[in-house]
């Protein structure tokens, strides 16, 4: 093009949008474009990567797109598109909304996002191309990863549930997994660059292998990380109580380098509004789960999915949830209010919950959770963990002299900075001192630092100048908000 043309991708929604957004990065610097800096006034090309899961996801989108169509007017060549799950289901309504959009693709082909970009400037006209089957895996595409010592790593995409207030299958498709052996080798090849946290992640993660034949692939693809030399800790997200099967405890407690740290959707605490959900377990199987859970594994930490007035939900079906809050004893919750998702059967149900009854319940949930998180949390205190050190987990480190991390159960720890230096994909030894409702204090001396392949990669990265990554994943994985939140950040609540 003749000049180096710069780039901004706005993201939301899942996981799955966050680790399509890294793809997207790549494709685009792939093609000669530059991410522009984070003070820049404005970017020559806007990227909107959505979310549908979400009654008012819509209004986002196009409130978002009208605050950019004066300076599109003043900045001659920039270009606007959107993709994601919104765009899946909306199509050609966006640019009959927004005619000011350049590129409108969807979730089976963001691979296009280059030709399309470049197509709708050489002919001057808005490109709308929805695949209805996916091109190809996304770990095919080029990346910018965030991260130089963690990863996420898709093994799957799509799903084959029916869940009545998710919209999720009818635009992401029928699941589709990937070879076991593709998978290890972009792991190996990540360990390789200096990674040494992987996320394993699906719509529905431990279905893996319905599409394969193969009941047991996801304890075996569990199994086979821990042969993998350098590679310090496995985690995976989001898997289904339908499809949690023993093989996968037994794994993960067998299998060292698999963290202590289990994400498991429960939705409802109440067989009758599970059964209106169309989830495919009931009270007692779920607690059945987490009781083996414990068992093979005391110290695991347990987080939940929680949708709160679900059309139809009763005071005596709340209670069934808050009951099942109690004897799981999670150390954390993402809880939602229910919202209408456009498409999905629950949002043409009878038994629509005013929105009041509905506060009142989430508040009521969000405090006893807050309980159970901070009478867990203190339960770490007087432990001694081995915690990898992150970058940017902390917002007041700098004020506190304190630098973070992850403990193995993802819980999020600060400690004191030690003397010697340390870096992000470090580990360091700390004592539990102190413990708050969503982060541990380690006030203490670090008892112990071990410089790692992962800081020595985030230092290559951070010495280096800018140039195009040759990563082959995602970033930093995190799952969402804290159990006070009111909407999700990172996981929307559909698995």
């Amino acid at each position: 093009m003749g000049v180096e043309r710069s780039y901004e991708i706005r993201t939301y929604g899942c996981q799955m949008n966050v680790h399509d957004s890294e793809r997207l990065s790549g494709l685009l610097e792939d093609a000669g474009y530059v991410r522009a800096p984070k003070d820049a006034d404005g970017a020559d090309i806007v990227v909107f990567n959505t979310c549908a899961v979400r009654e008012n996801a819509d209004n986002r989108l196009y409130g978002n797109l009208g605050q950019l169509a004066p300076k599109k007017a003043a900045r001659p060549g920039m270009q606007i598109a959107v993709g994601g799950c919104l765009a899946q289901k909306d199509r050609d309504t966006i640019v009959k909304k927004a005619p000011w959009v350049d590129v409108v693709f969807g979730t089976h082909n963001i691979g296009k996002l280059p030709v399309l970009l470049e197509r709708a400037r050489v002919q001057e006209e808005a490109q709308v191309e929805i695949a209805e089957s996916l091109e190809a895996f996304p770990s095919t595409l080029p990346t910018r990863r965030e991260s130089a010592y963690a990863a996420w790593v898709s093994i799957s995409v799509g799903c084959n549930n029916t869940c009545t207030f998710c919209i999720v299958p009818a635009l992401r498709g029928k699941e589709k997994d990937r070879r076991p052996g593709d998978i290890l080798a972009e792991i190996e090849a990540l360990v390789s660059e200096g990674v040494s946290e992987i996320t394993l992640l699906g719509q529905n993660v431990n279905a893996y292998g319905s599409d394969i034949g193969d009941r047991e692939a996801f304890s075996k693809l569990l199994r086979a990380c821990g042969r993998i030399e350098g590679l310090e800790r496995v985690r995976f997200t989001s898997p289904h109580p339908r499809d949690f099967t023993d093989d996968v405890i037994a794994a993960m407690a067998e299998t060292p380098n698999v963290m202590p740290q289990l994400h498991m959707p429960l939705q409802s605490g109440s067989d009758r509004v599970l059964k209106a959900m169309r989830r495919s377990y009931r009270q007692e199987r779920f607690l059945g789960i987490i009781e083996k859970v414990r068992a093979a594994m005391p110290d695991a930490a347990l987080s939940t999915d929680i949708i709160v007035g679900f059309p139809g939900e009763t005071e005596e079906d709340f209670e069934q949830t808050l009951h099942t809050v109690r004897e799981s004893r999670f150390a954390q919750a993402f809880t939602f209010q229910y919202s209408k998702r456009p498409g999905t059967p629950a949002a043409e149900m009878d038994g629509q919950i005013p929105k009041e009854v509905v506060q009142a319940r989430y508040e009521r949930l969000v405090a006893l959770q807050e309980e159970i998180s901070w009478e867990e949390n203190k339960k770490q205190v007087g432990r001694t963990l081995e915690v990898m050190v992150a970058e940017g987990e902390g917002r007041k480190d700098d004020a506190t002299r304190r630098l973070s991390g992850r403990a193995p159960d993802n819980r999020l720890v600060h400690f004191t900075r030690p003397e010697e230096p340390v870096r992000p994909g470090d580990m360091v030894t700390v004592d539990i001192t102190y413990a708050a409702p969503h982060h541990l204090l380690a006030e203490g001396p670090v008892s112990a630092v071990r410089r790692t392949a992962a800081g020595d990669a985030w230092e290559r990265r951070n010495a280096a100048p800018a140039a195009k990554p040759a990563g082959v994943m995602l970033g930093l994985p995190t799952i969402g908000a804290p159990a006070a939140a009111p909407a999700p950040t990172g996981g929307c609540g559909c698995d």
